[in-house]
């Protein structure tokens, strides 16, 4: 049984031993501290972060009883592949007389083609 008795501590044992702890404890703190700090950044960062605007077809201002009414300008020739409605924004693909594809972007509220892309083989 004395053998599994601890023994005291040579004094300059015990005083690198109470450095480690205190060394240990502080530098833990620390880490602590600067995990909450990034928490609390991250935290109001998202608070200020405003949501994507909902897009809706209800942008496009329609009095109750009417019809909306426009023309797309295509090109001579042309014929629509497809379409696709996105909020106030329509995406036709049109094939070209000339035998190529675009891609246009009409915006309904603006009523106007907002985009042009060409679609080219590479």
């Amino acid at each position: 049984m004395d053998d599994e008795e601890e023994k005291p501590l040579d004094p300059a044992v015990e005083k690198v031993r109470r450095k480690l702890v205190r060394f240990v404890a502080i530098n833990l703190g620390l880490l602590f501290a600067a995990l909450i700090a990034v928490l609390i950044a991250v935290v109001y960062k998202s608070r200020d972060a405003a949501p994507p605007p909902a897009v809706s077809a209800s942008e496009i201002p329609v009095a109750p009883g009417t019809v909306l009414e426009g023309e797309i300008p295509l090109p001579a020739g042309s014929r629509i592949v497809s379409q696709a409605l996105s909020g106030s924004r329509l995406s036709l693909d049109v094939e070209l007389s000339g035998g190529g594809r675009a891609i246009l972007l009409y915006d309904l509220s603006e009523r106007r083609v907002v985009g042009r892309f060409a679609l080219v083989p590479q």
